[in-house]
């Protein structure tokens, strides 16, 4: 099983009005993890896509980041995780990454998202309603724009005309994977698609993942290959990560940064059902900290990296178990960077332990 690492957009801060945005530490932060998993031999490294929330505000453009990632790094996978496919047009996607490709010598993979929240498609507002629609039917368009086929498309003057998209990638085939927060029906997509599954262990249980990792393999070998993956697949899941030396450190260090992380992103999808049924009601302070609470002991009981050595190792063994072939490690959800580069190499120790 394969260990990456993984950005998901801690809650960085809003600057004060009049104040430059103070975001060029968590860029150096980003690039100093980076070398880290390079040297101690990680699988990849995935970055998000965020956009006008206060989760993740130093993740709008994944092939620009990950343009710097691959000239930083030697060997690591550069991953998007993920690309909101709706929000782009299939031949910039496959431009960009293309750029990337080349950059890094063909370590690009890319997960594709639906994406979730409206105020992200203030970027492209005519694509919400059919978002999931759209990203299935386009992945097998970019798959052939990655391999260098001609598309159709209308010009300045509404003329259709036929392109390809430059520069040529490295990698004849683009690594796919379609990203999930849970529904049966996506992970049923992905493997028809023959692409793999970027899931998470937060707000599932054992049983739930189970059942759904049957159900992609089962479709993954019903259907012949296109351009993907082969009739296994391949399960990516994310879990919150940090190895410390003892169970008790872990707690005291991850409890407030994870849970106001949690916090932080309970707000934003309580604002976004709020816009989606025309309702104003929001949680309140003590709502989000006492949901916020609760996730974050349940979280402790199954699906995380956090914990002593021994702790983690039981995990990734019984997620081995389950079906995964990679764990994406979140390390960005507020621990300080010392803390985030010791508890990468206790977990590279154990990565090199069960090889």
């Amino acid at each position: 099983m394969d260990l990456s690492v993984m950005f998901f957009g801690a809650d960085s801060g809003t600057p004060a009005e009049g104040e430059g945005a103070p975001h060029a530490q968590s860029y150096d932060d980003i690039l100093t993890v980076a070398r880290t998993a390079d040297r101690l031999g990680f699988h990849a490294i995935w970055t998000p896509e965020r956009h006008f929330q206060q989760v993740g505000q130093v993740f709008p453009s994944p092939p620009v980041l990950s343009a710097a990632l691959a000239v930083a790094t030697e060997r690591i996978g550069i991953r998007a995780g993920s690309v909101v496919l709706p929000l782009h047009h299939p031949l910039k996607v496959a431009e960009d990454w293309a750029v990337v490709d080349n950059l890094s010598h063909g370590r690009v993979g890319l997960s594709v998202a639906t994406g979730w929240h409206s105020t992200d498609f203030t970027l492209a507002p005519d694509q919400y309603e059919d978002r999931r629609e759209h990203t299935l039917k386009t992945i097998p368009e970019l798959r052939r724009l990655w391999a260098g086929e001609a598309g159709t498309y209308p010009d300045g003057t509404g003329q259709p005309v036929s392109v390809i998209p430059q520069p040529r990638p490295v990698q004849r085939e683009l690594p796919l994977w379609i990203t999930t927060s849970g529904n049966p029906a996506t992970w049923e997509a992905a493997g028809r698609l023959r692409a793999g599954v970027l899931g998470a262990t937060v707000g599932q249980s054992r049983d739930e993942l189970a059942e759904k990792i049957a159900r992609y393999r089962a479709a993954c070998a019903a259907v012949p290959d296109q351009a993907g993956t082969d009739a296994h697949g391949r399960v990516t899941l994310m879990a919150h990560t940090y190895v410390g030396a003892d169970d008790a450190e872990v707690r005291r260090l991850a409890a407030e940064p994870l849970k106001t992380y949690l916090a932080s992103y309970l707000r934003q999808t309580a604002a976004n059902r709020a816009a989606d049924t025309r309702q104003s009601a929001e949680l309140s302070g003590e709502q989000t900290a006492m949901l916020a609470e609760f996730a974050f002991r349940r979280y402790l009981t199954w699906g995380s990296l956090l914990g002593s050595p021994g702790t983690c190792a039981k995990m990734l063994a019984d997620l081995r178990d389950l079906g995964c072939d990679e764990v994406a490690c979140f390390i960005d959800f507020g621990i300080g960077r010392d803390e985030v580069l010791a508890g990468l190499h206790r977990l590279a120790e154990l990565r090199e332990a069960a090889l």
